[in-house]
């Protein structure tokens, strides 16, 4: 029998559905969770500012830079086999964090899982978009996303207690479990696919993409960390930006061979959405990270507490996303996509009155309610309009860059959060008001870009 024969009694799109959910839940869960950690781990290692950051940033750099690399090796190499590799490494890179000596080897660790996570995140939806046609595709890609949320709500209380009872160490273990379930599902079970002809294997792009948002990264932390900007500071984040123009350079080139084919910018929309993606995700993914540091650090909340006082987020942006993703089909993106971020904005407003001795229900509650109802407004448009603002030919790629640019804000964020990690008690609470203001005003601009560059947005209808 052909390779091909041997393969079709594998090929229940159901066991594909499992296996991806179980990979793609591993980034989920490994970001929720951490949030509640992070205090304890720097009390572990009597970290500093910079370094609680780059615990952060060490997983969301080589994730941001690689995203796009990691769905074309899929595509030229075999989906299947690239989602095995990057959750095996995912899982290596996690035990190798909850067993680290050091704080040097916990972010390698997390950089690892980073680069296993840019492997295994694009080629699960390529490996459902395969498996799946039609209705049974949008269903499909719909259970994954509330597989992702569920995992994303579970996960704080989980990892909270496992921080409170157990030891921080513990919240890596849980990738374990996930990581050998999705191994085995992929193997057994799911076909391989692949599409040579679409790979863009641009190496020399993914390089100069990690080394410039390395460098700006490195550059800010810096800054950020230490109140100054020293002479290695303001050299790496020039460094970096030159990087990025000879990255920039590269994908010229190359042209329809390039990780990023500039042509797609030549739409105004797509231009908007990107740079409302990197301004929205930049605001809620720095109040995402301080809202529970300062819970614990500041306010006397216990682990357990602060991933509980998180629970409206996934909640709210789950339950939410469907509704506004089918009035949006209605009414246009455009209006969603600019009252979203304002209401995200008010949300942070609200978290001004997060003070050392809070109220869950009149004060902590409602400023992460209300964020979330702004993410849930925003997200479900966000995607279709992305989708929607290139040809059939680029709906992948266009997905991928907006997932990566979306990080990226978060990675540009978490460097800068460093004048406010630096401080304890009431200084802390200072510092987390006004990263909140700042923080509202840069989802502000999100609406506004919003407002003044989608004008011609598109829906993507569901396939």
């Amino acid at each position: 029998m052909s390779a091909r024969a041997r393969e079709r009694p594998r090929a229940d799109p159901r066991w594909t559905l499992a296996a991806c959910i179980l990979a793609s839940s591993l980034s989920f869960v490994d970001g929720s969770v951490l949030n509640v950690a992070l205090p304890a781990i720097r009390a572990s290692y009597a970290a500093g500012a910079a370094d609680v950051q780059w615990v952060v940033n060490a997983f969301l750099l080589p994730l941001s830079a690689l995203l796009l690399l990691g769905g074309a090796l899929g595509d030229h190499f075999g989906r299947r086999r690239l989602l095995v590799v990057g959750t095996g490494l995912f899982a290596v890179a996690s035990l190798v964090c909850a067993l680290a000596p050091s704080l040097a080897v916990l972010l390698a660790a997390r950089a690892a899982q980073g680069v296993g996570a840019a492997l295994l995140l694009p080629n699960s939806l390529a490996l459902l978009n395969a498996a799946y046609e039609g209705e049974r595709r949008g269903r499909a890609v719909g259970i994954w996303a509330a597989a992702g949320a569920a995992a994303a709500a579970v996960a704080p209380l989980i990892g909270g207690w496992l921080v409170d009872t157990v030891g921080w160490p513990a919240i890596f273990y849980i990738n374990l479990p996930l990581a050998l379930g999705a191994i085995l599902l992929a193997v057994m079970f799911v076909n391989e696919s692949r599409d040579p002809g679409a790979g863009r294997t641009d190496y020399a792009g993914a390089l100069l993409a990690t080394a410039a948002l390395g460098g700006m990264t490195y550059g800010l932390t810096r800054w950020s960390s230490s109140g100054a900007a020293d002479t290695i500071a303001i050299g790496t984040v020039v460094g970096g930006f030159v990087l990025l123009l000879l990255y920039l350079w590269v994908e010229k080139m190359r042209r329809d061979k390039a990780m990023m084919p500039l042509t797609m910018f030549a739409d105004p929309c797509f231009i908007g959405l990107n740079l409302m993606t990197f301004l929205l995700y930049g605001a809620f993914g720095a109040a995402m990270l301080l809202v529970p540091y300062v819970l614990i650090s500041a306010a006397g909340y216990s682990p357990v507490e602060a991933g509980l006082a998180l629970l409206p987020l996934p909640i709210l942006i789950a339950v939410g996303s469907p509704i506004m993703g089918q009035l949006a089909a209605r009414l246009g993106a455009r209006l969603p996509l600019t009252i979203g971020p304002i209401v995200v904005g008010v949300g942070m407003l609200l978290g001004l009155r997060i003070g050392s001795h809070p109220s869950y229900w009149m004060e902590v509650m409602p400023a992460v309610s209300v964020m979330a109802l702004g993410m849930a407004i925003a997200v479900a448009p966000l995607t279709s309009s992305v989708l929607g603002s290139v040809d059939q030919k680029h709906v992948a790629l266009a997905s991928g860059f907006n997932s990566a640019v979306a990080r990226i804000g978060g990675l540009i964020a978490t460097a800068l959060l460093g004048v406010v990690l630096a401080h304890e008690g009431e200084a802390l609470v200072g510092g987390f008001h006004g990263a909140m203001i700042a923080s509202a005003v840069v989802a502000a601009f999100a609406s506004i870009a919003a407002l003044t560059l989608l004008g011609g947005v598109k829906m993507k209808k569901a396939a």
